[in-house]
């Protein structure tokens, strides 16, 4: 009996180091500090980062819409066919822009070359003495003062600074329009008309600026200045006339604003670009037509060097020379042609603001119009003024010389 006490105790004694381990280790668990486990974050799907990556390459947001269940999928796919369309519409515009910018820049640089050039082998072939090289530099000349005619007549023809222009305005109103587009799919609630004014805006844009020269290039001396227009006629709607305060923004009061900022825009505005627009074409015609006629006098002249005594041939070679290199260089390197379509594309500007404030305000069902404060807002925008520096205007409007634009 006093063995097995003996074993048993010793038992106890080995036993007893691992049992206190074990009770640390547990303690070490029971105490140990609570993690507190935060939101996991999960990363985006592959098609997200797809998404980014094409926004990323070609500059440009794509919208992303949450497909509801009251839109049809196909008016959707139909307004992301007509953007894509949009968006290349844009890269050509852009691209053939930067080509036309060069015809200006590398056809004036041209022109003035040989222009300089005929005039120069005019007065050498006074010096020169009777035979051979008086008629190398007369013909020399007379060659290069018909080169620098015809492309004279062809450049001032096609206006390539005007032409330039008309791209950069066309590229800017497609990205514009683009845009619209995308706001359209981010508001949901689309329907086909969604989908046919799109199609009338984009074929308007390509109508006021046409990609080809020949055949649909737009008139560059037209007989009488017109503002641009690049969007679709406004269908005059008819409702019922229904009470106006409160209802959808509208007020007597905005209405009245909106028409006093329109009187403002067509007496003013309108007018003042109108007239500009006037001026510059004027100024663009007589120097499009004294560039030749100069050139085509300096031919003359040096064609009669040394069959005469007098000196008329000499002067008329290299004065007329030199004078149409600054008149070319006036009208082309101060590209007359593209402060010409910048006015009319101006005058447009207003007048776009106009048709679209009449067009809310002759809509006799309010609830059709576009929210009133939305397009309050808009329009002072659009004219560079705060909502209050817009109500001001139209409360001066009739005692004020102040234009309703701050931009242009």
């Amino acid at each position: 009996m006093a063995g097995i006490q003996v074993s048993s105790s010793l038992l106890l004694s080995k036993s007893l180091p691992s049992l206190r381990c074990r009770r640390e280790i547990v303690g070490a668990r029971v105490n140990a500090p609570r993690v507190h486990l935060g939101v996991v974050s999960l990363p985006k799907l592959p098609s997200r980062y797809l998404v980014d990556e094409m926004e990323t390459r070609t500059g440009y947001p794509i919208a992303r819409h949450d497909t509801k269940s009251s839109d049809d999928p196909r008016v959707i796919a139909k307004l992301y066919a007509i953007m894509e369309a949009v968006a290349d519409r844009v890269e050509m515009h852009k691209n053939i822009g930067e080509q036309r910018d060069n015809w200006n820049r590398l056809l004036l640089t041209s022109i003035n070359a040989m222009t300089l050039s005929g005039a120069t082998m005019a007065g050498l072939a006074a010096l020169a003495a009777e035979g051979s090289p008086l008629m190398a530099l007369k013909l020399s000349s007379i060659v290069l003062y018909v080169a620098a005619t015809g492309l004279l007549l062809v450049m001032n023809k096609i206006q390539p600074s005007q032409l330039a222009e008309e791209q950069r305005n066309a590229a800017r109103l497609f990205k514009q329009l683009r845009v619209q587009i995308e706001t359209t799919l981010a508001l949901g609630k689309l329907d086909i008309n969604d989908v046919n004014e799109a199609m009338e805006k984009v074929l308007a844009l390509a109508k006021a600026y046409p990609l080809p020269l020949l055949g649909s290039m737009l008139e560059k001396f037209p007989s009488k200045v017109e503002p641009a227009r690049w969007w679709p006629k406004q269908r005059s709607k008819q409702g019922f006339v229904g009470k106006i305060e409160g209802n959808n923004g509208w007020t007597r009061k905005l209405e009245e604003e909106m028409r006093q900022v329109v009187r403002v825009l067509k007496q003013k505005d309108l007018a003042e670009y109108i007239d500009l627009g006037s001026k510059a074409l004027k100024l663009n015609k007589m120097l499009a037509i004294s560039g030749p006629l100069l050139t085509i006098l300096g031919a003359l002249g040096s064609s009669f060097v040394g069959t005469t005594d007098c000196s008329w041939p000499v002067m008329m070679g290299v004065v007329a020379g030199a004078v149409a290199t600054a008149v070319n260089s006036l009208e082309h390197g101060g590209q007359v042609g593209m402060v010409f379509e910048m006015y009319r594309g101006n005058a447009g500007f207003f007048k776009l603001i106009e048709e679209n404030i009449m067009s809310n305000i002759n809509e006799k069902d309010v609830e059709r119009r576009e929210n009133g404060e939305i397009l309050e807002m808009k329009v002072a925008l659009q004219l560079g003024r705060s909502l209050s520096e817009l109500k001001q205007l139209a409360a001066i409007a009739e005692c004020s010389e102040e234009f309703a634009s701050k931009l242009f």
